[in-house]
């Protein structure tokens, strides 16, 4: 009898990581086994896909139920804005999931491109619901001023980005340190 039914093996260790991740968590398995196409039985590729899939589909639900929480409790399109940017966040997180570097590449690379449609149809579904309101509801001067905060803080910026750098942590984005003393500026 092989480790995978008895100990574990690959399956079980990518399933509790994907089990945690979809969940939120970061991941009790910080580096799943790498897999390759002969590693697993046929079967068990599939429960992988479908495993796999599902965690795809619950974090990005979470996503997006977060995402829309967050611009109903915005004050202004400043914030709309801020929000939609940060959102990003989450979104480079779930490219980065399905372009996991342990997964075989033809595998990483229709995630990859399911999670990009995805992504598209998002901000496609954002925009067209910005278009339904528009007879019946909220001040034309709202919807346009939204429409416009939704289309300069596009979701879809994350899919010129490469999704392996999620993974690898975010870079420090400010050329200083904000929480740092003030400089004296000594002048005449």
């Amino acid at each position: 009898m092989s480790g995978l039914w008895a100990g574990g093996g690959s399956y079980q260790a990518w399933a509790d990581h994907l089990e945690d991740w979809a969940d939120g968590g970061t991941a009790a398995v910080p580096d799943p086994p790498a897999l390759t196409q002969d590693g697993l039985p046929a079967d068990a590729w599939q429960r992988l896909n479908v495993r796999i899939t599902e965690a795809l589909g619950r974090r990005l639900q979470s996503w997006a139920d977060a995402l829309v929480a967050a611009l109903a409790a915005v004050p202004d399109e400043f914030s709309a804005g801020r929000t939609l940017a940060q959102s990003r966040d989450g979104l480079r997180q779930v490219r980065a999931a399905a372009s996991h570097p342990s997964l075989p590449e033809d595998f990483r690379n229709r995630l990859l491109a399911s999670v990009d449609a995805q992504i598209r149809r998002l901000q496609d579904d954002i925009e067209a619901q910005l278009d339904e309101v528009a007879g019946d509801g909220p001040d034309p001067r709202w919807r346009e001023a939204r429409r416009r905060t939704v289309r300069d803080n596009r979701l879809t910026q994350v899919l010129a980005e490469d999704p392996a750098a999620a993974a690898r942590g975010a870079a420090a984005t400010w050329s200083y340190d904000p929480a740092a003393n003030g400089r004296r500026v000594i002048g005449g």
